[in-house]
């Protein structure tokens, strides 16, 4: 009982047997451009938050107001957001299509990710997104300064 098996020579060139997206390669280039665009804005997040100014101290509400009330401030923390998420759930996915055998456990693991991520994403959108800074009602000394014309 003799098979042939041998192997192609390297970068030999080989026929596609599926066609369409090639979902595997594009979250193999995700999870590379994520990660980098990730290292500069966690830095960038880290440093405006912990190191300008008077550092941990000042991050209360009225911080956070400030921030969220500058259309830049949202537009990254969505980015980070969403970067952040995707890239981690492309990472869950990757480790089980790595470690689980079974197809229906494998689909079950890949529906529950998909449907974590999309309630973490929209919930984090319409906070960053509808979030206000200036709560009425609230006691003016939590609040951002900007506040205090409209309290």
């Amino acid at each position: 009982m003799t098979t042939d098996m041998t192997l192609d020579a390297p970068r030999t060139p080989h026929a596609r047997t599926k066609r369409g997206i090639n979902w595997e390669k594009w979250g193999w280039i995700y999870m590379r451009v994520s990660g980098v665009l990730l290292v500069v804005l966690i830095f960038g997040h880290l440093f405006v938050n912990l190191m300008v100014g008077e550092g941990i101290n000042r991050i209360d509400f009225a911080f956070v107001a400030g921030k969220l009330a500058d259309p830049f401030w949202i537009v990254y923390d969505l980015l980070l957001l969403w970067l952040a998420l995707i890239h981690g759930t492309n990472g869950m996915r990757t480790i089980v299509n790595d470690y689980v055998a079974n197809a229906r456990v494998r689909r079950i693991l890949h529906i529950a990710l998909l449907a974590s991520t999309a309630v973490l994403l929209v919930l984090g959108t319409l906070v960053l997104t509808t979030f206000d800074p200036c709560p009425a009602g609230a006691d003016p000394e939590l609040v951002a300064s900007f506040c205090e014309d409209i309290l």
